[in-house]
């Protein structure tokens, strides 16, 4: 006899379910819909603005027999828990399982109860299935507002893009306020205009020890970023306060202040995704995968647990239990003086941090890092050493640092000052302490720690050396992961749990590059985001994107019906994209540039986006002569590219000689990448890395050798007179005649075919597949 559990919990992931079973015994079936099970048709009327904004789901293709599986459980079972995340995703993904079942009539005479954790303990989840609840609808319509607008501008944007730019763009409600984000800093970038400035600093010698001070007033003026602009200036200041000091400054004013830093709040999904950039150089989506794997469970000690609470939260908050297990921790591991007298609390900066009620956390802070390295892996090791060391932190005692100044005066002629900081107890600063974002731009609010040698007020210190020093103002730095994740952040785009899905679909759609972990915008990045925001201001506005944020919280806390958020924002929408599909021009919107004349034709040179990227070309369509054509070189900007660069890209194809056989060589690049060719037909690829602009005649004779070493090593067989082969190909060998491959035989050796059993083999096979793309059908007349 099969025993059937009476109840079955529904959760997203299968290692969710296996840890989860284990607390829950034999009465308790769990299964996995592995992720979302249904989501709009991929057509274009899944979502009806006609009709209320119906909107028309279907099971996932990949979903479906997970589907069947739940269904055939459900089907046996007294009760249903749907224990999906406890976030609008989960709460709709809870909702389309019972949709699902409903439809299939299953849920007749069976119980349904929706349980909510935001860690996966033992405690945790028996406490959530003894107080289960409904489904929250407010949350699931949320979600299905935001899956509407997003659909409704997707299917709506996205082609207008393809007409005017180039098919197979894509323009996301969040991703582009985002896109024009970063290319609003490129712009910032190329704009700037360095200004020079000096600094002026004395070397100090003390009780052996050397330190600087700088200039900090001249002439009883207080020097500013740009009191001195030149090298003429700062040597003329320079040399009246060498003779000023004479050798020597003394002190005239010590000062010590001591100031207190309190530690960082506990992990929300952007503040981890932001440290794990900085530290760990985690891109969004890898610290988002690992915990996710933390929370969901790891076999430690032939058990499976979560290690850490839910990783989708924006919340700061902390149990009490909790908090009163990280005091016993940090008194046993660091001592009772790095307990403050009182808990640590912390106020979440967002507006609707009350879905996942918790900050992120271990689940037990007893369980050191330590003690469970063994049963990590290295990216899960370092993300919850991470998340223990700052959640541990978060309620130690503050750090206490203490500042010296000391000032000297130069004679009549200026002032300098030293400053060094000593922390004078490290408190939470033993444990963890939080990055910033460039902090090679000068406004780092941490300095490091300098301390000064001990001073009195009638000391004269030795002077070594006064010397000037020429600076640069920097322009805004590029975005990296973690700043970007900020600035979304601060401007409200889009929430934590959709920032690094935001930041994978810019550089999947390569509308941006990311080069040294900053991103870069691209040529096609700039011109989406160049008409977006032309001609779709308002929809990438950030501030009208955070409002439509701030709508969609409050329909989550039942404050604002959904339906008519989407009439508010539909009908303008759609008339606006109309009219800029009949008014906007396709060259309006990819902008030629114009960079000179050709100084042989006369004719101008443009650069501009193409069908298959950005190119330069001499002449226009509308010459008697057709336009002469080059695509931009790897690393060529189409805002950046100079007459003179792009003038050079018409130097190929590159004559580079013979090889000794008498065939000529040149170098060019055709569809596939940069080749050399030799003779009429036969071509070889250049690797990566060398290019066809400056590859000579030597190296390309090696290319041509080695090809024809390859291509010989490649014929097993070939018959005098006809073009039939037998080849090695990547798959095994094979037959051919140019027109058409056969396969051979597996009891059959190459090598003794004969030239009937290749013909007759030819003869058999099937003609090949046309390359190309297929023509559009043409649609039915109304």
């Amino acid at each position: 006899q099969i025993y059937m559990a009476k109840n079955l919990v529904i959760v997203e992931s299968p290692a969710k379910s296996k840890t989860i079973k284990k607390y829950l015994g034999k009465d308790f079936e769990v299964l996995a819909s592995y992720g979302h099970v249904r989501d709009l048709k991929p057509k274009e009327g899944a979502v009806d603005p006609e009709h209320g904004f119906a909107m028309d789901y279907e099971v996932i293709d990949k979903s479906s027999k997970h589907v069947d599986q739940l269904a055939r459980a459900a089907k046996k079972a007294d009760a249903i828990y749907l224990a999906t995340d406890l976030d609008r995703e989960g709460e709709a993904i809870s909702w389309h399982v019972l949709e699902i079942l409903r439809n299939r009539k299953l849920l007749k005479d069976k119980s349904v109860h929706r349980v909510v954790f935001s860690e996966i303990t033992p405690k945790a989840i028996k406490a959530a299935i003894d107080e289960p609840r409904d489904v929250a609808m407010d949350l699931v319509n949320a979600q299905q507002a935001r899956r509407a607008l997003d659909y409704l501008v997707g299917f709506n944007l996205s082609p207008l893009l393809w007409r005017k730019v180039k098919r197979g763009l894509s323009a996301g409600r969040v991703q582009s306020p985002a896109l024009r984000l970063i290319c609003e800093r490129e712009d910032e970038i190329e704009a700037f205009e360095p200004r020079e400035y000096w600094t002026i600093a004395a070397t100090l010698e003390k009780a052996g020890k050397t330190f600087e001070a700088r200039l900090t007033h001249l002439d009883g003026e207080k020097l500013e970023q740009f009191s001195i602009t030149n090298e003429a200036d700062a040597e003329k200041a320079r040399e009246r306060l060498v003779a000023a000091a004479d050798g020597s400054l003394p002190v005239v004013d010590i000062a010590r202040k001591q100031r207190r830093r309190r530690p960082a709040p506990p992990f929300m999904t952007s503040t981890l995704q932001q440290e794990a950039a900085r530290k760990l150089r985690f891109s969004a989506q890898r610290t988002m995968r690992v915990a996710q794997q933390l929370y969901e469970g790891i076999e430690v000690d032939g058990e499976a647990q979560g290690l850490i609470t839910y990783m989708r939260t924006d919340s700061v908050h902390l149990a009490d239990d909790a908090i009163a297990e990280l005091r016993q921790v940090i008194d046993a591991d660091f001592g009772e003086n790095n307990l403050p007298p009182g808990p640590n609390s912390y106020k979440s900066k967002q507006k609707n941090a009350q879905e996942a009620h918790e900050a992120i956390r271990p689940t037990t802070a007893m369980l050191r890092p330590a003690a469970i390295k063994a049963s990590l892996s290295e990216d899960q090791f370092k993300l919850y050493d991470l998340i223990w060391k700052r959640t541990v932190a978060c309620q130690m005692k503050e750090a206490t640092l203490e500042t010296l100044t000391v000032d000297f005066r130069c004679g009549d002629v200026g002032m300098f000052r030293a400053t060094g900081s000593t922390v004078i107890d490290p408190g939470f600063l033993s444990v963890y302490e939080e990055d910033e974002d460039d902090k090679d731009d000068g406004k780092s609010k941490k300095k490091k720690e300098s301390r000064l040698p001990n001073f009195q007020t009638d000391d004269v210190v030795p002077v070594q050396e006064i010397a000037g020093e020429q600076h640069f103002t920097q322009p805004p730095p590029r975005f990296s992961e973690a700043s970007l994740v900020k600035a979304l952040e601060e401007f409200g785009i889009g929430r934590p749990s959709t920032y690094a899905s935001i930041i994978s679909t810019l550089v999947n759609r390569e509308y941006v590059e990311l080069e040294s972990r900053r991103f870069f915008p691209t040529d096609i990045g700039r011109i989406v985001s160049r008409f977006l925001s032309d001609h779709f201001t308002r929809y990438v506005d950030y501030d009208f994107t955070a409002r439509l944020e701030d709508e969609l919280d409050a329909i989550s806390r039942g404050e604002q019906e959904w339906v008519p958020l989407l009439e508010e924002f539909w009908h303008p929408f759609k008339k606006l994209v109309t009219d800029k599909d009949e008014s906007v021009s396709r060259a309006e919107v990819l902008q030629a540039r114009e960079l000179g004349t050709d100084p042989e034709s006369g004719k101008p040179v443009t650069v501009r986006m193409g069908r298959f990227g950005p190119f330069v070309q001499i002449g226009s369509k509308d010459d008697d002569e057709k336009p002469r054509f080059a695509g931009l070189r790897a690393g060529q900007k189409m805002d950046a590219i100079t007459f003179d660069e792009a003038m050079t890209l018409f130097d190929l194809p590159r004559a580079l000689g013979e090889t000794p056989d008498g065939d000529p060589v040149e170098a060019n690049i055709g569809r596939y990448g940069p080749y050399v060719r030799y003779g009429k037909r036969n071509f070889v690829s250049i690797p990566e890395g060398e290019d066809p602009y400056t590859i000579e005649l030597p190296r390309a004779l090696e290319l041509i050798e080695a090809k024809k070493k390859e291509d010989a090593n490649r014929v097993i067989k070939a018959f005098d007179g006809t073009e039939i082969q037998v080849l090695r190909g990547r798959y095994g060998p094979y037959i051919t005649d140019g027109k058409k491959n056969g396969k051979i035989p597996k009891d059959v050796e190459p090598e003794s075919l004969t030239l009937e059993q290749c013909e007759e083999i030819i003869a058999a096979a099937p003609a090949r597949k046309k390359r190309g793309r297929k023509k559009a059908r043409a649609k039915a007349s109304a």
